[in-house]
């Protein structure tokens, strides 16, 4: 049996779930079984749990239903618990290095008590740990293990079920259960107090409690503040039967008091009249009703409120709290409503807010009116043909305008006619921001489609990287941003897990695969051989494209290879593609190897997907490029002659050099013999690639776009969208030349 058995409930905590596995399966103290209580063994929290559970035989996994809710999946836990003591983490926690040797400790030296509180801090999802919670239950603390009524600060509300270990026999024993619906912590920490015989502390921080940037539900606004009611129902009930005494009830009522009177004070928490009059009227009978005999209210502000709460003076208590707040946000001055109305005359996006949105307008942009591009342009492609009723309209720099295809409705960014659609869609699509400037207005729906997958840090984690944070601008006005999202796409659980830390929000991770991507599937050896001849590039040639990223610490692009003396070794049997980073524009001082036929500019061309169709292996150093391209199972060639730099200014998430994708070279001559011997296309850069598709090509199958679409356009719940194929099955366009790719293999037709 082990000493510690630590319920970890997965639900929607992907992002942050890696760590929290991480930081109980690497405690020195190792007699532990981790149980992972899951809602989907096929979803993201449940492959990995999965993979770490393959990895770590002390991991249980065990399903609860969404609906159970937090409640319903520690209960599970502790169902399927066999260890001596009992602790919860949420998902997005972290145990504290050595928390588990201190708790043992702690437990031994008192006894072995029923339950053992110690101390968490909350960590602020971007400001960081705001120090010690709890030290209130330190002041003046008996030193040993002791009942709950010879300790003057407990029962404490406020202490939340990761803040306690509870010997597993006193809870099944009591059969202690987690009440469903929210707030349950507040009665599962009373109940336990009230039970157990013997009480211990330990005054250290054990756990990092993650405050997330969209809030706690328990302060979010709707009906489930109802379930506070109940909680203080409850609780005093538990307190009157099993501790009637009379300083131990006055210290709960109190504190259930003041959570009751947080909420009836706080209108944004129920944000309709009714609700707010129905949960007053039930908090003042039972306020009433478990009041203790003797009870002395507070003084001042707080005590008026209690009297107030129990004469059930709604409307009393709405003065007394709200009058102020209601007069600020009611009466504006004249000169305030004269300025929003010149305004509204002056800027014609204004005006056009007031017009109604129009259910059948879907705008898209790419990389900020570059044209027709990435993931937008292929959502559109596919809108065109699954949703005829939507009108799909591009937005297009000036500059660009003229490159637009034909039959594609386009808007110059900047004209009055791009602030009127802008005003008016209701749907709008980009793979970067929209300006500060757009509006979200009500039931409108935005998606951010992206445009690669992760290796460089990316949004607030950019924090600790001077050079790439300033180059990203201000993290309050990018939050902002994200606050516009309803949907972010995601190709692998890679991205997933990432784009929730990087871009916190309240948006719904649509992992459906790269839109963009869907060419390398439904592309023909024909359009592989056309594209070819459009950019020139012979057919007795063997394409290699070189496709740099962007450094934040230079200015101007500059070629990490002599790409002149690169073409010259190479020989007359490669040409070289070179695709510049769209932030640089042209090749100065490359002409003599463009002369030659060596070397073809494509920096220009507006397709990425086309470029790396046309080309029969890859090579870049830290570009995106390398994750879409490994869906076409090409060689790739990563030359990393700068590694440790951009590792150490740019940030990354992951070990390039220990995980990737083919062959790697670290200087020019590396370079140079990788392709001269043959290595780049050998048995062991074939495995490598697998690996790496294995990992980064999951959701990429050539029905990404269908799948946007149908989810956002169409309204189709995500359980309705087609399967993701299997990486195995799938079929991608093939190269024009025989080299080391994966043979195709044949599956049945699907239907589009």
């Amino acid at each position: 049996m082990s000493r510690f058995s630590v319920v970890v409930p997965t639900h929607e905590t992907g992002g942050r779930l890696p760590g929290c596995l991480d930081s109980v399966l690497g405690q020195a103290f190792a007699d532990i079984e981790l149980i992972a209580v899951v809602s989907d063994p096929e979803g993201l929290c449940g492959s990995i749990v999965a993979a770490r559970a393959d990895a770590d035989p002390r991991i249980k996994v065990v399903q609860s239903p969404p609906a159970d809710g937090l409640a319903g999946a520690r209960n599970a836990g502790i169902a399927a618990a066999e260890g001596e003591f009992l602790l919860f983490l949420d998902g997005d926690d972290t145990l504290v290095p050595d928390a588990l040797a201190a708790i043992d400790a702690r437990l031994k030296e008192t006894g072995d008590p029923d339950l053992l509180l110690f101390d968490h801090e909350r960590v602020h999802w971007y400001a960081g740990g705001k120090g010690p919670a709890l030290e209130r239950l330190w002041k003046g603390a008996p030193a040993g293990a002791v009942p709950v009524e010879q300790h003057s600060a407990l029962p404490d509300v406020l202490v939340p079920a990761w803040s306690a270990a509870c010997r597993r026999t006193f809870v099944t024993g009591h059969e202690l259960v987690f009440p469903p619906g929210m707030f349950t912590d507040m009665e599962w920490i009373v109940a336990a107090a009230l039970h157990a015989e013997r009480i211990a502390l330990l005054d250290r921080v054990c756990v990092r409690h993650l405050l997330r940037r969209q809030g706690s539900r328990n302060r979010a606004p709707g009906a489930h503040h109802l379930d506070l009611l109940d909680r203080f129902d409850a609780v005093m009930r538990q307190a009157v039967e099993l501790k009637p005494y009379a300083p131990l009830l006055g210290r709960l009522f109190d504190g259930m008091a003041q959570e009751v009177l947080s909420t009836a004070a706080s209108p944004w928490r129920l944000p309709d009249a009714a609700l707010r009059r129905r949960y007053f009227k039930r908090a003042s009978r039972l306020y009433r009703q478990h009041r203790p005999v003797g009870h002395e209210r507070p003084r001042g502000h707080l005590g008026l409120e209690h009297a107030l709460l129990a004469s059930g003076s709604h409307v009393a208590f709405r003065a007394l709290r709200g009058t102020k707040r209601g007069l600020d946000s009611t009466v504006q001055p004249a000169r305030d409503r004269i300025r929003r109305l010149r305004r509204r005359y002056d800027d014609p996006y204004q005006a056009f807010l007031t017009r109604p949105v129009d259910e059948n307008l879907a705008v898209f942009s790419s990389y900020w009116g570059r044209g027709y591009t990435c993931n937008p342009a292929a959502i559109a492609t596919a809108a065109r043909r699954l949703a005829p009723h939507i009108r799909t309209v591009f937005l297009v720099a000036e500059d660009n305008a003229a490159q637009m295809p034909e039959g594609v409705e386009s808007v110059v960014i900047g004209s009055p006619r791009y602030w009127e659609v802008m005003a008016t869609a209701k749907y709008t699509f980009n793979n970067v921001n929209f300006e500060m400037a757009v509006r979200k207005r009500p039931g409108t729906v935005h998606v951010q489609t992206q445009h690669g997958t992760p290796l460089k840090r990316m949004g607030v984690d950019q924090v600790e990287f001077p050079a790439a944070a300033a180059a990203s601008g201000s993290f309050r006005k990018l939050l902002h941003r994200v606050d516009r999202w309803d949907f972010n796409i995601s190709s692998n659980r890679h991205s997933t897990e990432v784009w929730e830390r990087a871009y916190p929000g309240a948006y719904e991770s649509l992992d459906v695969g790269y839109p963009r991507n869907d060419a390398f599937y439904s592309s023909t050896a024909e359009d592989v051989a056309a594209i070819r001849r459009r950019l020139g590039v012979p057919d007795d040639r063997i394409a290699v494209l070189y496709a740099p990223t962007h450094r934040d610490y230079r200015k101007d692009f500059a070629a990490q290879l002599d790409l002149a003396a690169f073409c010259a070794a190479l020989g007359d049997e490669f040409v070289v593609l070179l695709r510049a980073h769209h932030f640089y524009e042209g090749t100065a001082g490359l002409e003599e190897a463009k002369h030659s036929g060596a070397l073809i500019d494509v920096t220009a061309h507006r397709s990425p997907e086309e470029v790396c169709l046309a080309a029969d292996a890859l090579i870049t150093d830290y570009s995106s490029i390398m994750f879409d391209y490994a869906n076409l199972d090409r060689p790739i060639v990563v030359y990393a002659d700068d590694w440790d730099v951009y590792r150490e200014t740019r940030g990354v998430y992951f070990d390039l050099l220990a995980e990737p994708p083919g062959a790697v070279a670290r200087t020019q001559d590396e370079l140079t013999r990788v392709f001269l011997s043959g290595e780049w296309e050998d048995e062991r850069t074939g495995r490598l690639r697998a690996a790496f598709r294995e990992r980064f090509c999951e959701f990429d199958d050539g029905r990404a776009a269908e799948r946007v679409v149908r989810r956002v356009l169409l309204g189709e719940p995500a359980e309705a969208l087609p399967p993701v194929v299997p990486l195995h099955e799938r079929i991608p366009a093939p190269a024009a030349h025989r080299t080391g790719a994966a043979l195709s293999r044949v599956v049945p037709a699907r239907e589009p």
